[in-house]
């Protein structure tokens, strides 16, 4: 109770109108009205204080911000408050839509940079092309420029237009372009097709997030590849999906289970956010065999859909055990076109698994996180009687590993290697072989470049030896450093030989950054589907009726 009423607290002095207490929150007891006056009123008097008396002048506005974020930061992470300048972000993120030129920007490597160009908008149209690095943008430096400000100049009313100026490795000079800005409409799903051999008849969609039109956009494509031909098995892919609407999990749920079917339940303190929410009117494939991948980056939305799928026994859940976000967040319109994203409730599964993977609680201190400890896991089960667990998001009934991210890899990552190598190749190479693939040769020149960069990295074992290094100058065992050193040695000959050790895992993702230098989105999903080892055992089950049942036999 006295975390919401904290957060009225909030909404007040930023409205600077009288208390009014939002509907989501249970009505207080008298008690609890006079913490909230008791604690307000000290809180609105020290502000003032602080703004009008401290020794230095003091950023009010800075000042206010700085103990909103303090407050949230007690809460779980996604209990954000959004400014002006962020809330954008939220039409983005529930419609997918925007007023741009149709490029996504971040940081790599310490510069910004285009990171994709969305097919059918101005910046891909005129040529501008993933791994370009921003030098100006509306004439303005980008060297000091965040991520967040250059999405704020491109962004902005449909059928104006803003200049833009590129580094392309081997061009000699900048690259100037005049921009259109347009209506940006993400697309949920990002590619759709067949997998495999067309004549087995397996159907393949892509969906990279959940706006309000992601069932539509999940039920056409349906419908188109019905059209081509029978549709025996269909494989829906939400690696790295991190999730959106709530009712466009359901939405897309209900593409696949009969009209009633229970998909998720939400509970939290206030009694309107305790409700069951069902699938509504005719699915579109209710008995095509169906495979859902899944990844750790699979979080929220994704999560409802796997757990309804796995919950219903209506999907074989293959790849890799999901984030574990089991939180529902709501966006509070506030004053001066500012809102807050609350954490309202819970969202249980339709066997009742809450399937969140880490407690967020107070320790008097601030905010603490902890992972649900296996000791606290319960088993439950689905409707064919088939055993599950709670607490670690969803676990796939087939597991399909990539294996675990090398420190080599993570740091190949962290500096944008693998990025500004595709920019190199782009540079020597116009066209991309016709059976572009990253074979020894290519590795091998991946890591000169790396070497010609000075590239260097630290391995968690490094790490751990330069510590107990300092423990024994500490303790005074200095004739132990000997053994320390032989040790060292015996750590660098094992990560000369990390490059070779990792190389299928290298080779994975320079090949798809390599790619997204000559083709647009679609296309690279297409191109990497061949090498996929989680489609590959998806199709080996659809393929095979009796695997395909036997997984989804209780057990």
């Amino acid at each position: 109770m006295k975390r919401s009423l904290l957060l009225v607290g909030v909404m007040i002095l930023v409205g600077g109108s009288g208390f009014v207490a939002p509907a989501v929150l249970c009505q207080p007891a008298d008690d609890d009205f006079f913490a909230v006056r008791k604690n307000f009123t000290i809180f609105g008097r020290l502000y003032e204080e602080l703004a009008a008396g401290y020794v230095d002048p003091l950023e009010a506005e800075q000042l206010m911000r700085t103990g909103i974020d303090a407050m949230l930061a007690t809460l779980d992470p996604y209990t954000v408050f959004i400014d002006e300048a962020d809330n954008e972000d939220i039409d983005i993120i529930t419609r997918g839509r925007y007023g741009g030129v149709g490029l996504g920007v971040d940081e790599r490597g310490g510069r910004l940079v285009v990171v994709v160009p969305f097919e059918g908008y101005s910046g891909y149209e005129q040529g501008v092309r993933a791994g370009d690095v921003i030098a100006k943008i509306g004439g303005q430096s980008a060297e000091e420029m965040s991520p967040l400000e250059a999405r704020n100049l491109l962004r902005g009313a449909p059928g104006t237009m803003v200049s833009l100026e590129i580094e392309r490795e081997g061009e000699p000079g900048l690259l100037s372009f005049v921009l259109t800005r347009s209506d940006i409409h993400l697309n949920n799903v990002t590619y759709s097709g067949w997998a495999g051999d067309q004549r087995d008849g397996i159907g393949y969609v892509r969906l990279e997030r959940f706006t309000q039109e992601a069932g539509d956009e999940v039920r056409q494509a349906i419908e188109r590849l019905r059209n081509e031909q029978r549709l025996d098995g269909f494989v829906l892919d939400l690696r790295g999906n991190p999730g959106g609407l709530l009712q466009a999990a359901v939405d897309v749920t209900g593409m696949f289970l009969p009209s009633g079917k229970v998909v998720v339940s939400t509970r939290g303190r206030a009694a309107e956010t305790e409700r069951t929410i069902t699938t509504r009117g005719v699915p579109v494939a209710p008995e095509v065999p169906l495979v859902v991948l899944v990844d750790g980056s699979s979080a929220s939305a994704s999560e409802i859909v796997a757990g309804a799928f796995q919950d219903h026994d209506r999907a074989i859940i293959v790849g890799e055990t999901t984030f574990g976000k089991g939180l529902v967040q709501v966006v509070r319109a506030l004053p001066y076109n500012t809102s807050l994203k609350l954490t309202t409730a819970r969202y249980y599964t339709p066997s009742g698994r809450l399937i969140q993977a880490v407690n967020y609680g107070r320790d008097g201190r601030g905010g603490t996180a902890e992972r649900v400890p296996d000791s606290l896991r319960h088993p439950f089960q689905t409707m064919g009687g088939r055993t599950v667990y709670d607490g670690h998001g969803i676990e796939p009934d087939v597991t399909v590993s990539l294996g675990e991210i090398s420190d080599l890899e993570e740091a190949l990552i962290r500096t944008a290697g693998f990025f500004f190598f595709a920019n190199h190749y782009a540079a020597e190479h116009s066209t991309l072989p016709g059976a572009f693939a990253v074979d020894d040769d290519l590795l091998d020149e991946f890591r000169d470049y790396l070497e010609a960069e000075n590239f260097t990295y630290s391995t968690r074992a490094e790490q751990m030896l330069d510590e107990l290094v300092a423990d024994l100058n500490d303790a005074g065992y200095h004739d132990a450093l000997d053994e320390v050193a032989g040790l060292r040695e015996e750590i660098a000959d094992e990560k000369d030989d990390d490059f070779d050790r990792h190389a299928v895992r290298l080779s994975v993702r320079l090949r798809r950054e390599i790619l997204a230098r000559y083709v647009g989105q679609s296309d690279q999903i297409r191109l990497t589907l061949d090498t996929d080892p989680q489609l590959a055992k998806a199709l080996d089950l659809l393929r095979d009726n009796e695997a395909y049942l036997a997984v989804l036999e209780p057990r």
